[in-house]
């Protein structure tokens, strides 16, 4: 087995798509359609071959995200609690050792994220590892040992949802990942919507150019 599929046989990977997208009008992120495909298939095609296991966190819409071929996960705390409840019911289900969250609306995932968190894990002995722009902490963009669920449990039921202080009780590292900034370009309005459809159009064009020559 090569370092790269024994990597991958201890991550289930999990796309968070439990939000409101209040930002976006209330219409769900992951089933609005860029370069003609929803938002959360991009998503998907990107983090499918990191991972050994794959799941969907949604709490609306089940049936849409079931047709993607893949399980969905839904919070077990009501409420719409943020993005820690859908990393815990997906930590509550996965049988790696490993969770790695990527939001919805994150379409130009990084080819080789959880490779990268992986190793950042390894290196620092840590049991959270979360990407970094290189301008600040991208929180959902993590790849978490899944033996701390109880601790994350004990915090969701104390009432607490703050992504930022759950990660500091626990050894974390950030990884560097100011090589691929347009990979944390969220998608919370129309406007950032259709100006990653005018990336993509470009890199499709730029890409059968090349292909051409």
């Amino acid at each position: 087995m090569s370092l790269e599929a024994a990597v991958r046989g201890e991550i289930t990977g999990v796309i968070l798509a439990g939000g409101r997208a209040t930002r976006m009008g209330g219409e769900d992120k992951g089933l609005l359609r860029v370069a003609g495909r929803p938002m959360v298939e991009h998503v998907l095609r990107a983090l499918r071959p990191q991972v050994s296991d794959l799941f969907i966190n949604a709490n609306r819409n089940l049936v849409r995200y079931r047709e993607f071929g893949v399980p969905v996960v839904s919070d077990f705390i009501d409420g719409y609690c943020g993005p820690l409840a859908g990393m815990a019911s997906a930590m509550k289900v996965a049988r790696t050792a490993y969770l790695l969250t990527v939001p919805c609306d994150s379409p130009f995932l990084s080819a080789d994220l959880a490779a990268r968190l992986h190793r950042g894990l390894l290196r620092d002995g840590a049991r959270i590892a979360v990407a970094d722009s290189g301008e600040r902490l991208e929180p959902v963009f993590a790849l978490l040992d899944r033996t701390l669920l109880p601790s994350l449990l004990a915090y969701l039921e104390a009432g607490e949802r703050k992504i930022d202080r759950w990660y500091a009780q626990h050894p974390m590292t950030r990884v560097d990942f100011a090589d691929e900034p347009g990979m944390f370009h969220n998608l919370n309005t129309p406007e950032e919507l259709a100006a990653a459809e005018a990336t993509m159009q470009a890199r499709a064009a730029a890409s059968g150019r090349t292909g051409g020559e």
